[in-house]
């Protein structure tokens, strides 16, 4: 226990008036520290201004909306774009539709080529584009009519058609074939002319059933340079026309004594001569004067008047 004195004391002590000067400690941040401090805030709000200002400037340059942004919108179809567009990536798509009043332009410095694959990425068609030709590599390519989906070309590693009503050739020097060809029908335009011609080897028509060639508003002419045949392995050859002319055929000799009957100067009334048409054994053909003295030595023979 704390005794009387001791009592005494320390209230004696605390109670005497102090003399030294109390210190005082300064706190925060005061100086060139201060001014710094101040100097950051104001540059994190202008960073922050022009931040928010430039957000604002691509949202509405870009054009943001709810739907998508600048040409590209969010359908519930798909994405639609309008306008040109770039893509600088591969675009994977199933189906790409152009407007109803637009057409759909595909449009590259370059080459533009479409791929077809399989299930397992193998390249299975693919058409390219080019600035010097147009390339399509498949197994069968097809060309149908817009309307009713009508064949009109088709082609493959073994055989070329085409489906059209009528294959038109509008090229000077015509349509040259390096093989056989095989039509049932060859016919020029109303008001031009059919020529079938082969330069420097020679040209057959060949039908098991027969070969038809009609001229119904013209003349039919075959020329050859050296020899023209016409034969026939198990039928006849038919000319049936109202005049049938041979011409620069050699005329045969005569003699004098059916010369002289003919020229005598009792006969006041112009004669006609009869000339015989003589086939020769080895096939050629000479006109020669009907009478006993004909050099004809053919059994067949067919008489013109001349």
């Amino acid at each position: 226990q704390m005794t009387r004195e001791q009592y005494i004391l320390a209230t004696q002590q605390n109670s005497l008036p102090r003399t030294e000067h109390p210190q005082f400690y300064p706190v925060g941040i005061y100086g060139w520290r201060k001014r710094c401090l101040y100097f950051f805030v104001l540059l994190l709000l202008v960073t922050m201004i022009v931040n928010l200002a430039m957000t604002i400037w691509i949202l509405k340059v870009m054009n943001f909306t709810v739907d998508g942004m600048g040409n590209l919108r969010v359908t519930k179809k798909g994405i639609r774009l309008e306008g040109i567009s770039e893509f600088l990536l591969p675009l994977y798509v199933k189906e790409i539709h152009s407007r109803k009043d637009s057409p759909l332009v595909l449009q590259s410095d370059r080459n533009v080529t479409v791929n077809a694959r399989n299930h397992l990425g193998q390249l299975t068609g693919q058409l390219t584009v080019g600035a010097d030709a147009v390339e399509a590599q498949c197994k069968r390519f097809e060309v149908r009519a817009s309307e009713g989906g009508k064949l009109l070309f088709s082609a493959d590693e073994d055989e070329i058609v085409i489906g059209a009503d009528r294959l038109k050739v509008t090229g000077t020097e015509g349509a040259v074939f390096g093989h056989s060809v095989e039509t049932p029908h060859i016919r020029a335009e109303p008001s031009q002319d059919l020529k079938l011609e082969s330069p420097t080897r020679s040209l057959v028509m060949e039908a098991p059933r027969g070969v038809q060639v009609n001229a119904a508003a013209g003349d039919l002419k075959a020329t050859c340079r050296k020899e023209l045949h016409l034969q026939s392995t198990e039928g006849e050859i038919f000319l049936n026309a109202d005049t049938i002319r041979l011409g620069n055929l050699p005329v045969g000799s005569f003699s004098s004594s059916s010369s002289s009957s003919s020229s005598s100067p009792s006969s006041s009334a112009p004669r006609q001569t009869i000339y015989e048409l003589c086939v020769c054994p080895n096939g050629k053909l000479y006109l020669s004067p009907a009478g006993a003295g004909s050099t004809c030595q053919s059994s067949s023979n067919i008489c013109l008047w001349s």
